[in-house]
C-alpha cells in the first residue's frame, strides 16, 4: 500500500521524503506540432492502455528541456526533472539513505519517484549521459509492468496511473550510446530542430525583453546563418551573447561601448574566434567530416595515388597517359 501525505510517502512501512516539484514558468514559442505530437504520447484511450515515454533529440540549447516543461504544464501536472550525468547511480535515480539528525537513515525519493507517487510528469534531462546499469533499473518502468525496485529501501514502487515522463538527448559526442533494449522503451523519437526567423525573434525577445531591436535583429541574424550552414548554434547561444553585449554596454554609462564592438565582443567571448566568420567555420567542419574527398580503401594507405603498384591502379588510364 502507498500513502502520500505533506511531502512524505510510505510504502510497506518505509516512510520516504519526497523531492519537490519544478515550479519555473515555461513558454514553447513555435513548433507548435512537436508540443501536440508530445502531448499525444502522454494520452491514455481506455483503461488497459498505457502512456509513451518519448524521445526527446536535437542540438543542446535548441529548448528541448523547455519543451517538456510547457507540455508538462498544459496537461496540468507537476513536474519533476532529474539531470542525468555519466555517474549516475541507480539508487541516485531512485531512492538515496541520508543520515538524520537523530542518527538513523531516512529515505529520499528522486524527482523520478515522486512524480511516480505523486502523479506527475518526470523529465529524465539528457539521458543518453547516464550509463546502461542506471538505464536497467527503469527498464521495468517503461514497459507493462510499470514499477522500480529499491535495493538501498527493500520496497517496490508502482507508478501512479497519471505518471508521465519524457527523456531528453543531445546529439553530440560527449554522451553514452544507449541499449536497443532501453530504446524500445522510449518511444517514439520527437526531433526537435532550429526555429524559424520569426520564431527566434520571438524566444529571444520573450527571454530578453528588456533588449533593443537593433541588438535582437543582429543575433537572430546570426544564428539564422547558422542554422543554413548547418552549424550547431542554437537560441541559447544567442540568448548568452546577448545578455553578455548588453550587460558590457550598460557598464559605463560614461563611454559606453557602440553596439557593433560590443556584440562583436561577445560573440568572440561566448561563441570563439571561429564564430565571426560562419562559413570559414563551416567549411572547416565539412573538411573535419570528410567533406566530398572519396572514401579510402586499404590500399591508399600503402601507395601513392598514382603508383602503379597500387592495387584500384587503372591500368589502361595509365596507358592512356604513357602514349
Amino acid at each position: 500500500m502507498t500513502s502520500v501525505v505533506d511531502g512524505y510517502a510510505e510504502i510497506d512501512g518505509i516512510r520516504l521524503k519526497l523531492s519537490h516539484p519544478h515550479t519555473s514558468p515555461a513558454q514553447w514559442i513555435g513548433q507548435r506540432e512537436i508540443l501536440t505530437q508530445l502531448l499525444a504520447c502522454w494520452v491514455m484511450l481506455d483503461d488497459s492502455d498505457l502512456p509513451l515515454t518519448p524521445r526527446l533529440i536535437g542540438s543542446p540549447g535548441i529548448g528541448k528541456t523547455q519543451l517538456a516543461i510547457a507540455a508538462a504544464q498544459t496537461s496540468q501536472r507537476p513536474l519533476y526533472i532529474y539531470q542525468c550525468t555519466a555517474d549516475t547511480r541507480p539508487e541516485d535515480l531512485l531512492i538515496t539513505p541520508v543520515l538524520a539528525q537523530d542518527g538513523k537513515i531516512a529515505y529520499h525519493a528522486s524527482p523520478l519517484v515522486t512524480a511516480m507517487l505523486c502523479g506527475g510528469v518526470c523529465v529524465l534531462d539528457e539521458g543518453n549521459r547516464m550509463n546502461e546499469k542506471s538505464w536497467a533499473s527503469l527498464a521495468p518502468l517503461f514497459d507493462q509492468r510499470r514499477y522500480v525496485e529499491s535495493i538501498v529501501a527493500g520496497i517496490s514502487i508502482p507508478a501512479h496511473r497519471e505518471f508521465r515522463a519524457a527523456v531528453t538527448m543531445n546529439q553530440d559526442e560527449s554522451t553514452f550510446e544507449i541499449p536497443d533494449y532501453i530504446l524500445s522503451r522510449l518511444q517514439p523519437t520527437l526531433p526537435v530542430g532550429f526555429p524559424n526567423k520569426q520564431d527566434e525573434m520571438s524566444i529571444l525577445q520573450y527571454h530578453l525583453p528588456f533588449a533593443e531591436p537593433e541588438m535582437l535583429a543582429m543575433t537572430v541574424e546570426f544564428l539564422q546563418n547558422a542554422h543554413e550552414l548547418k552549424l550547431d548554434f542554437s537560441p541559447r547561444d544567442g540568448i548568452n551573447l546577448l545578455r553578455f553585449a548588453l550587460k558590457r554596454m550598460a557598464q559605463d554609462s560614461d563611454h559606453p561601448l557602440s553596439r557593433d564592438v560590443a556584440w562583436r565582443e561577445a560573440l568572440e567571448r561566448c561563441l570563439g574566434e571561429d564564430a565571426v566568420d560562419l562559413e570559414a567555420l563551416a567549411e572547416r567542419q565539412r573538411r573535419t567530416l570528410g567533406g566530398d574527398n572519396v572514401p579510402l580503401g586499404l590500399g591508399d594507405f600503402f601507395f601513392d595515388a598514382g603508383d602503379p603498384l597500387h592495387p584500384d591502379c587503372d591500368d589502361d588510364e595509365e596507358d592512356d597517359q604513357l602514349e
